[in-house]
């Protein structure tokens, strides 16, 4: 190929600067992805290497430690996997995007923290039911005013109701037409995420080097 036609190959480094702090896990710039969000409270950053996603700012990686061991302990994890198919269709709509969550997980950013503690990620496994709620809420945000509706309906997950009292009753009546079809589709994106390694919801298991 003609050098005056190659296209040049800029780092991830040439990015970082005020706007895009570097990521608490692999040191690379975080980008924006998400405007700010109002049932977040702030925008959501992430990062090309890893994956990780940031609500806000962060404290550094001590933080992000603590918050893997809250969604389970030293041997394990169980994620909301934000390099899912579901993640990717839904964006700002996405059901894992909950008030109070400041990190979104990925297997790789996960793998890269824990190898900081001489551990290595020796089994990941696609939880199927939690994916396909995920998925299915993710697919009826794209139809609703309010976000999450359905699952807080059913006693899972936190919802973000619509502002107006007209806009919760199509909310409700939006959310009982479309479950069924939007049950199909998700199941379909689910199975994709299992055959792809790209499903919603993973265990993860951590064994020392």
């Amino acid at each position: 190929m003609d050098e005056l036609t190659r296209t040049p190959v800029v780092p991830l480094e040439a990015g970082a600067g005020p706007d895009n702090p570097p990521c608490p896990v692999c040191g690379e710039p975080l980008f924006g992805w998400l405007a700010e969000q109002e049932r977040l409270g702030a925008p959501v950053r992430r990062c090309e290497s890893c994956g990780l996603g940031v609500v806000g700012g962060s404290a550094g990686a001590a933080e992000v430690r603590t918050a893997l061991e809250r969604l389970g302990d030293q041997d394990r994890a169980r994620i909301v996997n934000r390099a899912s198919f579901s993640c990717s269709l839904g964006g700002a709509g996405w059901a894992g995007l909950e008030p109070g969550v400041h990190y979104l997980f990925t297997v790789e950013a996960v793998r890269r923290l824990v190898a900081d503690r001489d551990q290595v990620v020796r089994r990941r496994r696609w939880v199927a039911g939690a994916s396909f709620k995920l998925t299915w809420q993710t697919l009826l945000n794209s139809v609703t005013f309010g976000h999450n509706v359905a699952l807080a309906a059913l006693g899972s997950g936190q919802a973000a109701p619509a502002e107006e009292r007209w806009q919760r009753r199509i909310d409700g009546l939006a959310s009982i037409v479309l479950a069924i079809p939007a049950a199909i589709v998700a199941a379909g994106i689910e199975l994709a995420g299992a055959l792809f390694r790209r499903g919603t919801v993973v265990d993860l298991r951590f064994e020392l080097l």
